[in-house]
């Protein structure tokens, strides 16, 4: 019997990334899909506890044996909805992604919703895993406008991605890791089927401003690649930045205990 997937991510369940992630998903898994209806990006580990969250079949999305809703809230509602109320049956692990863009570095990982759906599914006490795919700087709009669907040399490069994510997958329910425990994956702009993995640790930016202002009394948001703090070679940005697959382990079993 196929193991049975959670998948989720932020940037919605029309983007071309999550998609191919779910194709590539689908031979050797049982896919149950719970995205957003709209990007979430940036949301973090937001709870719509001030408003009627709606959900509605998405299974039309899919091909047909993927079971699917498009849910009008955050990645950490569409998993909790998903695991309290909607999948009657039982499932093997949450997998969150592929994002569009990458998530590393401390500031970023907090911030990412799609690191926030993984998470949400370790609090259930499920295996997690969170997939981001970088791509370049001056191309992300664009990619984004045009909800993940990608063309020219990021195409082989996604597919590339979305096989090494089916392995990973495999890999997170063969040897789980410990509760509370989310694997966060990057991949890098040219991955290829010979990208190695390289295992890491999130790198130390500080982010500083991410607001400029626009008017009197106005600002609006600009990203900021921030301020490296360190020079260490087995960071999650500093493997990317030298074409390889960065995996972290992210252990949220403990925070706040002395």
């Amino acid at each position: 019997m196929k193991k049975h997937l959670l998948i989720t991510n932020d940037d919605g369940i029309d983007s071309g990334f999550l998609h191919r992630l779910v194709a590539a998903l689908s031979p050797n898994f049982k896919i149950s899909v719970a995205a957003p209806a709209f990007e979430q990006s940036w949301i973090g580990r937001a709870i719509s506890r001030h408003k009627e969250i709606e959900v509605l079949n998405g299974a039309a999305h899919f091909a047909e044996g993927v079971a699917a809703w498009s849910i009008d809230g955050t990645p950490t509602d569409c998993v909790n909805i998903a695991l309290g109320h909607l999948i009657k049956e039982s499932v093997d692990a949450v997998v969150s992604g592929i994002n569009i863009g990458y998530n590393t570095t401390e500031s970023l990982i907090l911030s990412s919703g799609t690191v926030a759906g993984a998470m949400e599914g370790a609090q259930w006490g499920l295996p997690a895993i969170a997939f981001s795919q970088c791509v370049p700087f001056g191309d992300f709009e664009a990619i984004r406008e045009a909800k993940g669907q990608t063309e020219g040399n990021l195409a082989p490069s996604l597919q590339a991605a979305a096989e090494h994510a089916a392995r990973l997958t495999s890999d997170l329910i063969t040897a789980p890791p410990p509760a509370g425990q989310v694997i966060n994956v990057n991949f890098p702009d040219m991955t290829t089927p010979e990208s190695q993995v390289k295992e890491t640790v999130p790198a130390k930016v500080r982010l500083g401003t991410l607001y400029e202002k626009c008017g009197s009394n106005k600002f609006h948001f600009r990203f900021s690649e921030g301020q490296k703090l360190e020079n260490d070679s087995n960071t999650d940005r500093a493997v990317l930045e030298r074409g390889f697959i960065s995996r972290s382990r992210l252990d949220f079993s403990r925070i706040g205990c002395l």
